[in-house]
């Protein structure tokens, strides 16, 4: 049987509103705060209580979730005058929904441990359109037990909640994941203009790649074959090929004059591998650069990824 809880809520902007939203239809018991009283509005109608300080909604809580614009505004809330820590009880959790930094989410859960309350990092991924249809991923950072304990509750607001590990290590995941978009941005924003500068109609230049092997791929997946589990040997596609399949897409570039400073960059890394002796190994290859460069060696047990890959696909 599913638990009713007493579940506070701070920060009722775009993303806060639909997740306090679902908790409420979950039937939990809701109490809010956010900045603007007006942003409430609609939450008090639908049974949920307002508390003018974040001390109060802790104090009238099981577990307190915040979703704020960044670390000033979650500092200020977990540990200011009247903030959630001056109201937790001994025992109580709080789960911060916003992204955050590594170092602020640190401080705070050290602060709440102190007073024997668990403090856990939980960034949220899908937007608002995932806020709202609940199809959210939320990873955790913090105590295990804990967030077992309030699983049920991160599953009215979010259909993918994940333990990642210890406190901090969430914001991690999400900055990884956050970062990574906007880079690949910036090198499908160099191919298109390229493409539809050397005369491919867009919409049609769109459709033929989203049926290649990259465009059928998840994003992330392309880690899968040889940078995770560390195995470059034998090759999927050679690094001297892939490298030949580069320079004839800047060389298009120069061509029809579109800048591509990723993509150049791109070049440059392959060129370094190659210079290594690694022609004939798989074009991945290069990102050994970059574990080399940032001091890692990464290398996973491939029946373990193996089935986690599974488990995400089922």
């Amino acid at each position: 049987r599913k638990q009713i809880m007493r579940v506070g809520f701070i920060g009722l902007g775009i993303m806060g509103a639909s997740l306090a939203a679902n908790l409420q239809k979950a039937q939990h018991k809701v109490t809010v705060h956010d900045a603007r009283r007006a942003a409430a509005d609609s939450h008090i109608e639908a049974g949920a209580i307002w508390a003018e300080t974040p001390a109060e909604v802790a104090q009238n809580s099981d577990v307190v979730f915040t979703s704020l614009p960044g670390p000033p505004e979650v500092e200020a809330v977990a540990l200011g005058p009247n903030g959630i820590l001056a109201g937790m009880k001994r025992g109580g959790a709080y789960f911060d929904l916003s992204t955050n930094s590594r170092a602020t989410v640190r401080k705070i859960a050290a602060a709440f441990a102190e007073k024997g309350a668990h403090m856990l990092d939980a960034p949220v991924s899908g937007g608002p359109r995932g806020a709202k249809t609940g199809k959210l991923a939320i990873w955790v950072g913090g105590d295990k037990d804990v967030f077992e304990k309030f699983k049920d509750v991160l599953g009215a607001m979010g259909d993918q909640a994940r333990y990642v590990g210890p406190i901090g290590q969430a914001t991690v995941a999400k900055l990884v994941h956050n970062c990574a978009g906007y880079a690949m941005n910036l090198a499908l924003a160099e191919v298109f203009t390229m493409g539809v500068k050397a005369g491919v109609e867009p919409l049609a230049l769109f459709e033929a790649v989203r049926q290649g092997a990259l465009g059928r791929r998840r994003t992330f997946d392309g880690l899968i074959d040889q940078f995770l589990p560390g195995t470059y040997d034998p090759p999927a596609f050679m690094l001297r090929h892939a490298h030949k399949d580069v320079s004839l897409a800047v060389a298009l570039g120069k061509e029809v004059s579109v800048p591509m400073r990723a993509c150049n960059l791109t070049l440059e890394e392959m060129t370094e591998a190659m210079n290594r002796g690694w022609q004939e190994r798989d074009s991945r290859s290069a990102m050994l650069l970059q574990q080399e460069r940032a001091g890692v060696k990464i290398a996973v047990d491939a029946e373990k990824l193996s089935a986690v890959v599974k488990a995400g696909d089922g």
